[in-house]
């Protein structure tokens, strides 16, 4: 036998590529976003600097919390369109609220359509089968109906963005100002431009942030839903109580929209009947291009929080090149399925 037999053939690059890619996906993703911010800078220069950090991280937001429940219920093979309604619905009722009932009061009652339509999904999806889709579909449409109704109810009432809300969703804290207690410090740091604005949603983001990463990844929890969208037969046959993990998912999915919209009302000021709506196709996008599968079984939220920032930055570029709505979301479409084939030609290589 030959040497030249025995010995192993050289892998291409186009296959070390994906193999880097499918070990590493953090880094392509980061990539791309360093190069959209590049390109941001070249069309608009000296655009990019602190307070457009700022405001990217505050739009980025919102999209992140609603596409962490994209993650989690995609990782078990489902997807959640209820989530913009949801959303919308906690926001309106909080603006309409506000007016005449006790803050403490006015939060209990716009989360609870929230916990209402995650039960509901939660039911329909772990105990009657029926498919997430169609369930949280149905779902948004019923939730959609019932805020009309509600709307010609609280009508003569009118609405208002409590200042907590607008304080978190549009309010910044200068970095130096957080830490140094010297007024005469702070204005020499001002005066010199050493001042960097963090949102004041951080304090909210990060620890929900920090959560869904732990549950993910240290938790039984997370655990039950990598393995339910793994292989749900096998899960059930090792005792997995599948209703139950779908329903505690669906209501956590609806409680975190709930807080998103009140965060989101804050940040757009403007009460409406589809204030989170555009952000479902979006969010669906985000944990895509994050890196969890469609399919269920794999992904993770870091991801994800990337994928956020890299179609918020995607939508600046969009709006200096003056691309109507109606071409983002052919835009995002593309990107769900560009993402989705691309996964699946890794996938295979490993």
């Amino acid at each position: 036998m030959s040497s030249s037999a025995t010995m192993p053939q050289p892998v291409s690059f186009g296959r070390r590529t994906k193999r880097f890619m499918a070990d590493r996906p953090l880094i392509p993703l980061i990539i791309l976003l360093v190069i959209l911010v590049v390109i941001l800078q070249i069309l608009r220069p000296g655009i990019v600097n602190e307070r457009w950090i700022a405001n990217t991280a505050k739009f980025a937001i919102p999209l992140a919390i609603l596409a962490g429940c994209q993650t989690m219920t995609m990782l078990t093979g489902g997807i959640d369109l209820s989530v913009g309604t949801v959303a919308t619905m906690s926001a309106f009722i909080m603006a309409t609220q506000i007016v005449n009932q006790d803050p403490a009061v006015a939060f209990v009652l716009a989360m609870l359509p929230a916990v209402l339509i995650g039960l509901v999904n939660g039911i329909g999806v772990g105990v009657f089968r029926v498919h997430p889709l169609i369930m949280t579909l149905g779902t948004s449409l019923i939730g959609t109906g019932f805020l009309q109704v509600y709307q010609r109810t609280v009508i003569a009432s009118g609405a208002k963005i409590p200042d907590f809300l607008s304080w978190l969703g549009t309010g910044v804290t200068n970095l130096p100002d957080a830490f140094i207690p010297s007024p005469a410090l702070q204005e020499r740091l001002a005066q010199a431009g050493i001042i960097f604005p963090v949102p004041n949603a951080l304090l909210l983001f990060v620890p929900v942030a920090v959560l869904i990463v732990f549950t993910l990844n240290r938790t039984g929890f997370g655990r039950l839903l990598y393995i339910v969208g793994d292989n749900e037969r096998a899960a059930r046959l090792s005792g997995v109580r599948y209703w139950q993990v779908i329903t505690a998912l669906y209501v956590i999915s609806s409680l975190l929209a709930g807080i998103t919209g009140l965060l989101y009302i804050g940040l757009i000021k403007a009460p409406s009947l589809s204030l989170a709506e555009p952000l479902v196709l979006p969010s669906v996008a985000a944990a895509v291009i994050g890196g969890t599968s469609i399919f269920g079984g794999r992904g993770g939220y870091t991801g994800t929080i990337i994928g956020a920032l890299i179609l918020t930055v995607l939508t600046t570029l969009l709006t200096i090149l003056q691309m109507p709505e109606g071409g983002r979301r052919i835009l995002f479409g593309l990107i769900v399925l560009f993402v989705t084939a691309a996964y699946l030609r890794i996938i295979e290589e490993r």
